[in-house]
C-alpha cells in the first residue's frame, strides 16, 4: 500500500519505519524531523538493537504526496482542529484513515473527511519515545488493539490490523471502540495525570508512593465503572495487569509528562476532560478524576505565568 504517517514522531515513526520494513511506500509528515529523516532515515532502536529504515520520503506538508490506500494520524490530539486540511490531499475514495492516538474525540475530529467505516481508530499499549530527530527508542512493544469508528469490526479493520501484523505488530481487531479506548484509559488517565500533577514525576516514583499508588487506583476503579455505565465493563484483572506492566517500565515519562515539561500543549480534553464529560453523563461518581483535571490545569496555568 502507499501510506502516509502524519505526525511521525514517537509512536508514528515506529509503526511508519515497521510498515517500510514490509515494503509499503511510507511518506512520513512531521514538522521539525523531516530533513534528517528524508537524509538518513529513520533509526528504531529496542532490546535487539538499532537499525535505520529508509522511508519513500519526509516532507514538512502533504502537499507532494498524492491521494494514499492508508492515511495514519499519529498527531497530538490538540492537533486534530488543523488536522482536516492536511490530510484533504492524502484522500482517495477508497482511502482509510487509522488514528493512533491517546484518549478520547479522535476519530470523530476527522468525521467529515471520510465515511465512517473508513476510518478506524488504534490504541497503542505501549512504550515509545522520540529520543532525537528521527530516533525512536520502544522499550516495551506492547500491543495495538483497533476498532471501527463506528459499529462493529468491518474490512477497513481488518486492512489494518493485516498491515501491523505483516509488519511484526501484536495487533487484533476489537468490537467496540468504546470498550478499547476505556481500557487504555485505565492507565493513561492516572499515570500521564499523576506524572504532571505530582510534580513531574516518572511511573516508577508514583508506584513507589503509598498515596500516589492508592490515587492511581482510584482512578482507575472510577474508569471502571464509567465503562460499565457506558455498557463496556471489564474486569478487575485489567487493573491489576495494568500495575504489573508498569512495574516493568522502569523510569518511564508519560507522553503527557514529555510534552509538560517540554513547553508544549497537553492533550487535556482528550485524556481527562472528554472521558470525565462521557463517564458523568452516563452517570459515573468521577471526584478523583475531577481533582486529577483540575491540578492539571492549574500546573499549566502556573506553566504559562
Amino acid at each position: 500500500m502507499k501510506l502516509c504517517v502524519v505526525g511521525a514522531g514517537a509512536v508514528g515513526g515506529w509503526y511508519a519505519g515497521l510498515l517500510a520494513e514490509a515494503g509499503h511506500e511510507v511518506h512520513c509528515v512531521t514538522r521539525s524531523d523531516y530533513a534528517i529523516i528524508q537524509q538518513r532515515g529513520l533509526v528504531l532502536r529496542d532490546a535487539a538493537g538499532e537499525r535505520i529504515v529508509k522511508v519513500a520520503s519526509a516532507q514538512p506538508d502533504t502537499s507532494a504526496i498524492g491521494p494514499c490506500d492508508l492515511i495514519i494520524v499519529a498527531a497530538k490530539a490538540t492537533a486534530n482542529s488543523t488536522l482536516p486540511p492536511v490530510i484533504k490531499p492524502l484522500l482517495s475514495p477508497n482511502s482509510i484513515l487509522l488514528t493512533l492516538q491517546n484518549g478520547m474525540g479522535n476519530v470523530e475530529a476527522f468525521a467529515s473527511l471520510l465515511p465512517s467505516d473508513q476510518i478506524v481508530a488504534g490504541l497503542c499499549f505501549v512504550c515509545i519515545n522520540r529520543t532525537a530527530s528521527g530516533v525512536i527508542l520502544n522499550t516495551m512493544h506492547g500491543y495495538v488493539r483497533m476498532a471501527a469508528a463506528q459499529g462493529d469490526i468491518n474490512p477497513a479493520v481488518h486492512t489494518c490490523v493485516n498491515a501491523f501484523r505483516e509488519a511484526g505488530v501484536e495487533c487484533e481487531a476489537e468490537p467496540s471502540l468504546s470498550a478499547v479506548l476505556w481500557k487504555k484509559l485505565c492507565w493513561n488517565i492516572p499515570f500521564n495525570g499523576l506524572a504532571i500533577a505530582a510534580g513531574g514525576l516518572t511511573t516508577d516514583q508514583i508506584l513507589v508512593d503509598p498515596g500516589l499508588r492508592q490515587r492511581a487506583f482510584n482512578l482507575m476503579n472510577e474508569v471502571r465503572e464509567a465503562a460499565e455505565r457506558c455498557g463496556v465493563p471489564f474486569s478487575e484483572k485489567h487493573i491489576a495487569r495494568q500495575f504489573a506492566v508498569t512495574e516493568g517500565m522502569g523510569a518511564y515519562r508519560p507522553s503527557s509528562l514529555i510534552d509538560y515539561l517540554a513547553g508544549r500543549e497537553v492533550e487535556v480534553d482528550a485524556l481527562w476532560g472528554i472521558p470525565l464529560q462521557r463517564g458523568l453523563a452516563a452517570g459515573a461518581t468521577m471526584p478523583e478524576l475531577q481533582k486529577l483535571k483540575d491540578e492539571i490545569l492549574i500546573k499549566l496555568a502556573h506553566r504559562r505565568s
